[in-house]
């Protein structure tokens, strides 16, 4: 009898294991860029755990920026503080893996990590834990991975980069029109993490942004080869205003750049959250990214058993672009009134911000670029940045942008 008995489970076993191998994924892409997770059961609102791996904690801009996006998912969603657990200060590295399987393990439904270098150990801890949804911001290999419960996500902040470069661009047409400097002397100086498209991408839309409203100005770039170093960013601020730079922006995560900035009274313009703080009387405004509508999307298809998209890329339409407030005892006047313009042509679409008509490479106007797979992004007259994949891809050094690795 024990015989028959096992001989029926391990036909049920069988049977039920060849069904699940034979379902097929449905791609979508009504919510994202592309691609869609297997099926999810919904989970009720008050079983949920999400779990945040984060490079820094809430008093480094970055990490800082995600984390107010998980408040805002937690109140949006009425979950408790003990449904959320964060991983702070989470190095790049196997500590990375260690903090994703001790989520997983403690129950998280889905795990959101928010640094490019952690993709490797979220991929692993994936394939381990397939029960488990993982969201990796600013990465790009879940597509790749094959992977159902593995994804990626970022926004457009090339968009929010550019308003703000319209800021400092207003700002230098002040400075030039009171006699403060040149035309040729309108150089700005950019404090950039590592030589990553989504740095170069950020840096150049930027740069645009501050052209459009001040055509004679040039920019410097300079890496600090690390993403979070307080006296990484501030000494290559102060090497970069040494060098004749009239105003600081920066891809990198503190507020070293804002200090030195404010020391040597020069402008800044700065990144994730409000450097106004830091730098009172130089402090212009700040690119930054919301977070909010993609983690709360993410968690509210955990919750309904809906699918999460493989790569998802939102911008200003969708409100997960922004900059912060405008200082209004820095700016150059008409600042707010130029910005509601640029923002507005940017959400109707009438602005596209790689338009290459804005743009050289070495004297050349480019009508053709394609990636290592053959993917052409320039078309219709401008690149199309984020629209492939979430991640930046964009990584051309334009004409009137010195970059110094």
């Amino acid at each position: 009898m024990k015989k028959l008995i096992c001989l029926i489970l391990i036909v049920v076993i069988v049977f039920s294991f060849t069904a699940c191998k034979g379902q097929t994924q449905e791609e979508k892409s009504s919510d994202g860029i592309s691609g869609g997770s297997s099926e999810i059961a919904g989970i009720a609102v008050e079983d949920l755990k999400v779990g945040f791996i984060y490079i820094g904690d809430e008093n480094e801009g970055y990490t800082a920026a995600h984390y107010y996006g998980a408040k805002a998912m937690q109140e949006a969603l009425g979950l408790k503080d003990e449904q959320l657990i964060f991983k702070w200060n989470t190095p790049e590295d196997e500590k990375c893996y260690d903090a994703a399987v001790d989520l997983a393990e403690q129950g998280c439904n889905i795990i959101f990590a928010n640094s490019f270098n952690y993709e490797s150990y979220i991929i692993q801890a994936a394939k381990e834990y397939p029960q488990v949804q993982f969201c990796h911001a600013t990465g790009n290999q879940a597509k790749s991975s094959g992977l159902s419960n593995m994804h990626n996500y970022f926004t457009s902040v090339y968009e929010s980069r550019y308003v703000s470069g319209v800021v400092a661009g207003m700002k230098l047409n002040e400075m030039i029109s009171e006699g403060t400097i040149t035309e040729q002397q309108a150089v700005i100086g950019y404090v950039g993490a590592f030589p990553f498209a989504e740095v170069i991408s950020g840096y150049t839309s930027f740069y645009l942004g501050v052209k459009s409203v001040c055509p004679s100005a040039t920019m410097k770039v300079t890496y600090t080869n690390d993403w979070s170093s307080f006296d990484l960013e501030k000494e290559a601020a102060e090497a970069l205003i040494a060098d004749g730079c009239v105003l600081i922006s920066q891809h990198s995560d503190t507020t070293g750049p804002a200090t030195a900035c404010e020391a040597k009274g020069v402008p800044v313009v700065g990144y994730n959250i409000s450097m106004i703080s830091v730098a009172p009387t130089q402090a212009l405004t700040s690119a930054s990214i919301d977070w909010a509508p993609y983690v709360t999307y993410a968690t509210e298809c955990m919750i309904n058993g809906e699918e999460i998209v493989v790569d998802w890329c939102r911008g200003y339409a969708d409100g997960a672009d922004k900059i912060t407030e405008l200082n209004e005892s820095a700016v150059a006047e008409g600042t707010a009134e130029k910005v509601a313009e640029v923002e507005e042509a940017i959400k109707s679409g009438t602005l596209h911000v790689f338009d290459t008509s804005t743009w050289t490479v070495k004297g050349e106007t480019l009508t053709s670029y394609q990636d290592d797979n053959g993917n052409e992004y320039i078309y219709d007259g401008y690149f199309h940045e984020s629209e492939l994949a979430s991640a930046p891809a964009f990584n051309l050094i334009i004409d009137g942008i010195t970059a110094i690795e």
